[in-house]
């Protein structure tokens, strides 16, 4: 899979090139940034699934899977919550959920996380996945 290495972030210095926003006003609207202040709020206590994606912006697979990440908030706008997680800014959460490479998903369902997926993904082969799960 196309992926990069967390470690890969000290060896560049973490250095923010680019952006993964959409438009200057930050994500979508059926996206939701989560950090270590909202992450058990918006994750852990949703009543509906939520799939994380645990990105940062020096990782150029993670902007490769953004487009497809804002596709399918809107596509299963109701029936999943999405929301994106930066590794950089939440190591402690990155860590607890053992995510060792970016893009990582992982979907939780009733505050566990039950499926994941390492690496970019097609649009294809992630509704194909979400499909059998939700």
């Amino acid at each position: 899979g196309v992926f990069c290495r967390t470690e890969e972030a000290v060896a560049r210095g973490a250095a923010s090139i680019f952006s993964v926003e959409a438009g200057k006003g930050g994500f979508l609207m059926a996206i939701v940034k989560v950090d270590a202040g909202n992450f058990e709020e918006e994750v852990l206590k949703a009543k509906e699934p939520v799939l994380v994606d645990f990105w940062a912006e020096w990782c150029g697979p993670c902007r490769m899977l953004a487009p497809i990440i804002e596709e399918v908030a809107r596509e299963y706008e109701g029936r999943l919550k999405v929301a994106k997680l930066n590794t950089d800014e939440n190591h402690e959460l990155a860590g607890h959920y053992h995510v060792m490479s970016i893009p990582t998903l992982i979907l939780f369902r009733d505050g566990e996380p039950t499926e994941r997926m390492v690496g970019y993904i097609s649009k294809k082969e992630l509704c194909s996945h979400l499909d059998k799960l939700l």
